[in-house]
């Protein structure tokens, strides 16, 4: 480079001398600058320690020293020249810029100097570890290195290392280190990886033994084996963990509970690398056994004993029919049961948590005798009064032709039963149980028509001005019907000796009510009960979720102070829940609670209905009724408003609301949990007097989403 400066000035000093007769005062020639120290370039960058560093310039010589980042300023040169130096860089020498000491002051590098780092991994020790021992990784460079990674991504920071040198670095491994290859990393930005050429074998938890097995749920379970330090969690069957277990001092035995619910399977235990280790043989739970059931046979609603063992663990109980039964006493060789009503003959299966069942020997069941039925000839209409025993098992009476009674015995030994008006004809009765078993009757019933009216059927809900069928026989007999309140019908439709329609008067009674049929012979028949009111009737009473009939305690709810029960004269049928203050707080339960048993029904095909009045009127205003269904929320308010009013005409009136509307609600709905009620939400209005009743689901469409009709 010196030389191609050199010849460049001779051949421009040559040329303005030929040309300086004439050209003399357009050429001239500056003096060359023979102290100014002037920096152009430096190499290479990256460099490598050990190797030779040159600057580039004009007056290098008078460069005095070489400030390199990380190690002491260079004064000896390999070579200096006016246009260039060359230090040796130091194994120490950092990356950063380079500053050249000179008279004139300091020059400093525009861009860094960088290195290519020749890290290496020559050996590691030991090749086997667990967490908590120290791995030694030896090799060159190691002094740059920021990070140890261990498989699955598992890092240590340099400010976790032990000893950091150029050849060796000490790193504790951690307890989420896995079997795999080691990494060492510069940390930079797009990092310099090292791996070493084998895998680091991380030992793990070792199972040799369980005991006892079989064992019992709720009971300590002895797990044996090696390094259980490392265990972090134990995993029963069907994903069931536990993280509380106790070690013993050498690491080699576990102690834990077995859960209420674990079930037969292998035992894993989880190591805090997340590595799982599974267990060579089954942990089996164990079962109940029977080895008595005592009285057999049995009487419906008594009470059975159960003998055995391990009858503490059993948690559900089913007996003939799949009737479910209930657990009076309990301990680990009795259990005392209540027997269903409706179970039938068969075998009662004990069920445990662990998914265990045992099974009885068949049981039946006592069914009722008949001793006698007087009088054995009556008219219809007229009582028999039925003995034996075990009456009190009896829910229903049948008759000649199909006819039936439902009955509510009061003794055991004795049953009164009216004999349906429509009942004619003389025939063997049948007593029905609670458990449907049936006991024909040896004696004979003679009965004589009734020479009035008889009601056997009537429409169970109706609206005012809507048809109501009465059917029955020897209705043509009849002159005029009276609804409650001595309102007279005036409008009938097909009347025959069997069947009445009669149009209900608008000012009819509302509620649940009965009419009255005049005979022409001046005899008054009292029909059955039935509703008059503007709500839908209750076609599933199983789908109901509050009707409050049982009162506010007895239906287990959280019952705010704001309502409760209103006039029974006003109800629909039994109770309903009324808004009694004036006003309360925003987000105000009126009624809820989170753990009662509901129906389930799937959310496609099946709407909440619910039956409300409001006592007058209220403006149509940024108010919120919620009704929360397992969390869920909608507001019932819109369902209410007729131009700008909230109003349901001062009477009852039915409110239909697709399960859609609760976008998050699960699917089927919940049994329990999860916030049920209703509540306020923005305070603005006045509610009182807001009365609810009959909150249930109804199913609109069948499976096939075919519409149903009721």
């Amino acid at each position: 480079m010196r030389f191609k400066i050199n010849k460049f000035f001779t051949a421009s000093l040559l040329a303005c001398m030929l040309m300086g007769g004439f050209l003399f005062n357009s050429c001239k020639i500056d003096a060359p600058d023979l102290t100014t120290v002037k920096l152009n370039a430096f190499g290479p960058s990256a460099a490598l320690r050990g190797g030779e560093l040159k600057f580039i310039g004009t007056n290098m010589d008078k460069v005095t020293a070489v400030d390199l980042p990380g190690t002491a300023e260079i004064t000896t040169f390999v070579s200096k020249s006016s246009t260039e130096i060359v230090i040796a860089i130091p194994q120490d020498a950092m990356p950063g810029l380079v500053v050249l000491k000179t008279p004139q002051g300091d020059i400093t590098t525009k861009t860094p100097l960088t290195f290519t780092e020749p890290i290496s991994i020559t050996t590691y020790a030991p090749a086997t570890v667990k967490a908590g021992d120290v791995l030694t990784i030896n090799g060159d460079y190691l002094n740059l290195i920021k990070q140890v990674i261990f498989s699955d991504g598992v890092v240590v920071d340099s400010t976790a290392f032990g000893t950091r040198t150029r050849k060796l670095l000490t790193v504790t491994v951690p307890a989420e280190a896995k079997t795999g290859k080691v990494a060492i990393s510069n940390g930079a930005a797009i990092p310099v990886l090292v791996y070493t050429a084998t895998e680091l074998q991380v030992t793990l938890p070792a199972i040799t033994a369980l005991a006892p097995n079989p064992v019992k749920a709720g009971t300590a379970l002895q797990i044996t084996g090696t390094n259980f330090q490392l265990v972090k969690s134990i995993i029963f069957t069907d994903g069931l963990t536990v993280t509380n277990f106790t070690l013993n001092v050498d690491k080699t035995g576990i102690t834990v509970t077995v859960p209420a619910t674990a079930k037969d399977g292998k035992v894993t235990l989880v190591a805090k690398s997340g590595v799982q280790v599974q267990s060579a043989s089954s942990l089996t739970l164990v079962a109940p056994t029977i080895t008595t059931v005592a009285p057999n046979p049995v009487k419906n609603g008594a009470t059975l004993t159960v003998t055995g063992t391990n009858l503490d663990l059993v948690t559900g109980v089913a007996f003939g029919g799949g009737v479910a039964g209930t657990i009076s006493t309990q301990s680990a060789t009795s259990l005392v049961l209540t027997v269903p009503l409706t179970a039938v003959d068969g075998s009662v299966v004990l069920s445990t948590n662990s998914g265990k069942t045992v099974t009885s020997a068949a049981i039946t069941y006592v069914k009722p005798t008949i001793t006698s039925i007087a009088p054995l000839a009556l008219t219809a209409g007229g009582k028999i009064t039925i003995t034996g025993t075990n009456l009190d098992l009896v829910s229903k009476v049948n008759f000649i032709g199909g006819l039936s009674v439902d009955v509510t015995p009061t003794s055991a030994t004795s049953l009164d039963v009216i004999v349906p008006p429509a009942c004619v004809g003389k025939a063997a009765i049948t007593l029905v149980t609670t458990n449907g078993s049936q006991v024909v009757s040896t004696d004979q019933v003679d009965v004589a028509a009734a020479n009035k009216p008889v009601i056997t059927g009537i429409t169970s809900s109706v609206k005012p001005g809507a048809k109501l069928t009465i059917t029955g026989t020897k209705l043509n007999m009849v002159e005029s019907i009276y609804f409650q309140d001595n309102v007279k019908a005036i409008l009938y439709g097909v009347r025959t000796e069997t069947s009445i329609e009669v149009y209900v008067p608008g000012t009819a009674k509302k509620g649940s009510v009965t009419l009255t049929l005049n005979a022409f012979d001046g005899s008054l028949i009292v029909s059955p009960t039935f509703t008059i009111s503007g709500t839908d009737p209750i076609v599933d009473p199983s789908l109901v979720i509050w009707n409050f009939d049982s009162g506010l305690a007895a239906d287990g709810g959280s019952w705010s102070g704001v309502g409760g029960l209103g006039n029974p004269s006003d109800a629909l049928s039994g109770a309903y829940y009324e808004i009694k203050a004036s006003n309360w707080n925003k987000g105000y339960w009126w009624f809820a609670e989170n753990w009662m048993s509901h129906p389930s029904v799937p959310k496609t095909g099946y709407v909440v209905k619910m039956d409300i009045r409001l006592r007058t009127d209220i403006p149509a205003l940024n108010d919120e009724i919620r009704l929360m269904l397992g969390g869920q929320v909608v507001n019932i308010l819109p369902y209410l408003k007729v131009g700008n009013v909230w109003t349901t005409g001062g009477d009852w009136k039915t409110i239909s609301i697709p399960l859609s509307a609760w976008t998050g609600l699960a699917d089927p709905t919940p049994v329990k949990g999860g916030d049920w009620g209703i509540a306020t939400w923005i305070n603005t209005s006045n509610f009182t007097g807001f009365c609810v009743d009959n909150i249930r689901y109804e199913q609109t469409s069948g499976p096939s989403g075919v519409s149903r009709l009721y």
